[in-house]
């Protein structure tokens, strides 16, 4: 009796231990943000400061570094915007990005991996970690699927803008007669649940697979079964991760992965249900792109949710989709109203 009530005060202790790291945790962020707005606060009156001298005494060098800087000073507040736009539970959180290939073989798959690109310059730019947790190559070129976790504050916050059907209209390198091609892939944003959240898998529904990492050769070839394929029996969700180079971490990262889809599932589950009441609930289908990507017969993105609109493709392949997400944060806050 006394080791049972021992364990129980020990696990209460570890639960209260673990429930005061979060909120300081927390209480740390907020304070983050005070500093940083006092810190803008502070740098905009001396902008402001610099450019009423420069007009003063007709400095033309002096207005123009301030003007560059006065620039830098709006791009970086942008950034600091968003994260006053965020108001998820779990906006917080690092984010997993599943990239997937659309009908449409090589072309489709090499969308894929111009995307797999896109986001992982986006994160390096945004000065997050990036990690593949699993990795499908094409049959020819670019990749059919590939899961990744991109680690940061508010990466999930961000990056769950992206989440949907994103089309490219363009004339495909792999088409000798150089016509036209539509391409989609699809990509799903979850967050990595935090140990606070509660995700009970009971083993018995799971099915464990194993089986020999594929890859391109090399150092990369895999001459043991060291990939790991979880199937959630009851959902049917299935989730894999084969870039781990033991089979123990595969499976600590699938069972990450796992518990990330199941929450998803419970969250949108709950969300559906809501839509019910209210009588308005429309199923997404595949072909409900949230942008496209035209390369030909013209330069443009559009993002059809925002109708934001960018000419310059390249710097968006490139990584510089902070716009269309400033612009969905500012639509979420709006439809809240």
């Amino acid at each position: 009796m006394e080791l049972l009530q021992h364990k129980t005060l020990q696990e209460n202790f570890w639960d209260d231990n673990l429930k005061a790291q979060q909120l300081l945790k927390k209480i740390s962020d907020l304070q983050d943000v005070i500093t940083q707005w006092e810190r803008y606060w502070r740098e905009a009156n001396y902008i402001s400061g610099m450019l009423e001298m420069a007009e003063e005494e007709s400095d033309a060098i002096l207005y123009t570094e301030t003007v560059y800087e006065l620039g830098e000073l709006e791009k970086s507040f942008r950034n600091y915007e968003m994260v006053m736009l965020f108001s998820g539970p779990h906006d917080h959180a690092d984010a997993i990005l599943s990239l997937h290939a659309g009908a449409g073989g090589t072309e489709a798959q090499d969308w894929v991996q111009m995307l797999f690109r896109m986001y992982t310059r986006w994160a390096e730019s945004s000065g997050y970690e990036t990690e593949i947790m699993d990795f499908l190559a094409g049959d020819e070129a670019g990749i059919k699927s590939v899961t990744f976790m991109v680690k940061g504050q508010y990466a999930y916050g961000k990056l769950s803008c992206e989440d949907g059907v994103h089309r490219l209209i363009r004339i495909s390198p792999f088409d000798s007669t150089g016509r036209r091609h539509t391409s989609f892939a699809s990509l799903s944003v979850l967050p990595e649940v935090s140990a606070d959240v509660e995700i009970n898998i009971n083993p018995d529904d799971l099915r464990i697979d194993t089986y020999r990492s594929s890859g391109a050769g090399g150092q990369h070839i895999n001459k043991t079964d060291s990939a790991v394929r979880i199937t959630h029996l009851p959902t049917g969700i299935v989730v894999q991760c084969q870039n781990e180079r033991s089979q123990h971490s595969n499976r600590l990262t699938a069972m990450k992965l796992l518990q990330a889809r199941l929450f998803a599932l419970k969250q949108q589950e709950h969300e559906d249900n809501l839509q019910k009441l209210k009588g308005e609930y429309k199923e997404i289908a595949w072909g409900s792109q949230i942008r496209t990507y035209t390369m030909n017969p013209f330069s443009l993105v559009k993002d059809h949710r925002t109708n934001l609109e960018i000419g310059n493709v390249q710097a968006v392949m490139d990584g510089d989709i902070d716009p269309f997400i400033n612009a969905c944060l500012h639509l979420r806050q709006a439809e809240k109203q």
